[in-house]
Order: C-alpha cells, then structure tokens, then sequence
C-alpha cells in the first residue's frame, strides 16, 4: 500500500500544523498586490493625472485610435477634438489613451524635420 505525499501533506495535524495552510493564503495575497493591484492602482491614478491635464492645443490619440488636436476641454469631463479640417468629436477625457498619445508624440519628435533654411 503506498502513501500519497499530497494526502499526508494536506491533512490537517494535531497540535498546531494547521497555520501553515494559513500562511500560504497571507503570501499568495501579498504577492498579488505587490504584482497585480498595487501596478494597477498605479496605472489608474496615472490616467486620471494625465486625463485631467489635457489642454487645448494638444495633439492625443483615443483608446480607438482616434488621432486630433484637442479644441476645448470642458469641465463636465468632456474634449472637443478637431480630426480634420473643421472636423471635430465631442469625447470623454477617459476615452483618451495615455500610452498611445505618448508613444505618438515620441515618433513624431523623433520625425520631427527641421526649418528649412533660406537659400543663398
């Protein structure tokens, strides 16, 4: 007759084996919050720093792909973008994407050309 390892590990021992069940719960738990919401959490008050920082003038892409120019920045939480000449989109600064619009700006510096200078 052979024994199960996991049987004798998982059955409860007398006179104080069961904390080790407990322990094992408590470090599950904190690795998740130091891997998955603490991050998150993060992220999220990022996005409502950036959201809440947009004025006109700038360039953003939404969470679509959506890419304008920010025409007004009303203070019920919505932007009024221009897409193309006298084109314009009412949206929520939430549906702006703050990873999408910095990767953008970078590419655009980056092809970014320079004045051209008078010929002589």
């Amino acid at each position: 007759m052979s024994i199960n390892l996991l049987t004798v590990m998982l059955q409860a021992q007398p006179g104080g084996g069961g904390m080790m069940p407990l322990f094992l719960m408590v470090g599950m738990f904190v690795v998740m919050y130091f891997f998955m919401i603490r991050p998150q959490a993060k992220r999220a008050k990022e996005q409502k720093k950036f959201a809440e920082s947009m004025t006109s003038g700038e360039q953003v892409v939404t969470t679509a792909g959506i890419h304008g120019r920010i025409v007004r920045a009303n203070e019920d939480g919505t932007v009024k973008l221009e897409i193309s000449n006298n084109t314009f989109m009412t949206i929520e600064r939430s549906a702006i994407s703050m990873e999408m619009t910095s990767a953008f700006r970078k590419k655009t510096e980056g092809t970014a050309t320079p004045a051209a200078t008078p010929a002589k």
